[in-house]
């Protein structure tokens, strides 16, 4: 079986035959900045997030739908179906048009009470349901790979192609992350989330920038929290390591940071050098002498991603209606020991790694082997998955990381 899963909220409306009407407005792109900051003027934004889960990013696509409505709308008039990205791939791979849930869960035009796009929104922002076709499970078969789709990949003719879709429900579900056990996928951004039976979308988790999505799963949802993570260390180590490069880098400044004490001798960090809206400050060191050492702001800097993390992680037990017995850590940055053991320390939570590194294209496979009947059920496939899993676990320093997390909480917020 073959599959596409990738990132969300991005596609395009396409003709009969599939062509593009328009190019695909890429995430990246801020034209449909202005729209999500006037969104009032088509849907009230707490009743929109309450409704679709999704926090107000400019990226969200009902922006890209106004952004047509208003720039081109002859494109819309002429569409036969808006595709987000992987059903676009999955078209040249089968002949199918067809959505799934996970992308529509994405699009800030979804009911995620229905599983299904709400017909109230979309008749506010003045698009057809019709437009979106049918929407699909993840390991429901859209096709099988032609003969000339063959000679173009190299798959077998007849493979059977089966749906996906968004990359981050596939990734938190090859973790092996059972519900209400969170998953921090630590790289250039920190993103946790959780799959839960419950979710709660008021006013006080938009205030809190959760969103909310469809897990890959039917009944169960994906609350995360999203924020730069290790592109601030990147940028602190360019200022204060710039002779040093690769393992020797990053070796020296763990090695000299495990030398100071909890509390970086006085020294704290905002990390919120991307402003996300969770902070009054920007990003910010306070706490400097004329004796302090890079290795004082380095700790500073972990810990207060250390404590960023606890933020997210008490925002999404909230939200959720639970309390997380330990916490998995994905990606880059869950190779730092001693982040690793203030992210124990910090949320006094248990972190735990696992061997495999793919996991977005591993739980994609399970709704592969699970639809081509390899395996009954895609638990039953993940159940035979190795994770090889390893813990660590708070040390002695809880207590002290304790009295500091308020300091840093209230420092955070003057």
């Amino acid at each position: 079986g073959a599959t596409v899963t990738t990132f969300g909220v991005d596609g395009a409306f396409v003709d009969k035959q599939g062509n593009l009407l328009y190019p695909v407005i890429s995430w990246q792109c801020q034209r449909t900045a202005p729209i999500m900051a006037n969104i009032n003027q088509y849907f009230p934004l707490k009743e929109l997030y309450q409704k679709s889960g999704v926090y107000p990013y400019a990226f969200n696509t009902i922006n890209k739908m106004i952004w047509l409505k208003e720039h081109r709308p002859e494109v819309i008039d002429k569409a036969h179906q808006f595709l987000f990205i992987p059903s676009l791939l999955i078209h040249k791979l089968s002949g199918a048009m067809v959505n799934d849930t996970t992308m529509m869960g994405t699009s800030m035009m979804s009911d995620i009470e229905k599983r299904d796009f709400s017909e109230e929104i979309l008749n506010a922002i003045g698009i057809d349901r019709g437009l979106f076709g049918e929407l699909a499970e993840p390991g429901e078969q859209a096709g099988s790979i032609s003969q000339s789709v063959a000679a173009l990949t190299g798959l077998p003719v007849g493979t059977l192609v089966f749906v996906a879709g968004h990359d981050t429900q596939f990734a938190i579900f090859g973790s092996g992350a059972q519900l209400n056990q969170p998953v921090l996928s630590s790289g250039t951004w920190e993103i946790l989330m959780t799959r839960s039976q419950g979710y709660r979308t008021t006013e006080k988790e938009l205030e809190k920038h959760l969103t909310t999505e469809l897990d890959a799963t039917k009944g169960v949802f994906n609350i995360g929290q999203n924020w730069l993570g290790s592109g601030v260390l990147e940028w602190f180590s360019k200022s204060y390591y710039s002779e040093l490069t690769g393992d020797e880098l990053y070796e020296t400044m763990i090695s000299e940071a495990e030398q100071e004490l909890p509390g970086a001798n006085g020294i704290m960090v905002d990390p919120a050098f991307y402003d996300d809206g969770t902070s009054a400050n920007g990003g910010t060191i306070t706490g400097l002498t004329i004796n302090t050492k890079r290795s004082q702001i380095y700790r500073a800097f972990l810990e207060s991603m250390a404590f960023r993390l606890r933020e997210a992680l008490e925002a999404l037990e909230a939200a959720g209606g639970f309390k997380a017995e330990r916490i998995i850590c994905v990606g880059g940055g869950s190779k730092n020991r001693l982040w690793n053991q203030l992210r124990a320390d910090i949320c006094n939570t248990p972190i735990q790694f696992i061997e495999q590194k793919e996991t977005t294209v591993l739980g994609a496979s399970m709704f592969v082997f699970a639809g081509a009947g390899k395996y009954k059920s895609v638990e039953a496939g993940r159940k035979q998955i190795d994770y090889n899993e390893q813990v660590i676990y708070p040390s002695g320093n809880t207590a002290i990381y304790e009295s500091l997390y308020g300091k840093y909480i209230a420092f955070k917020r003057r």
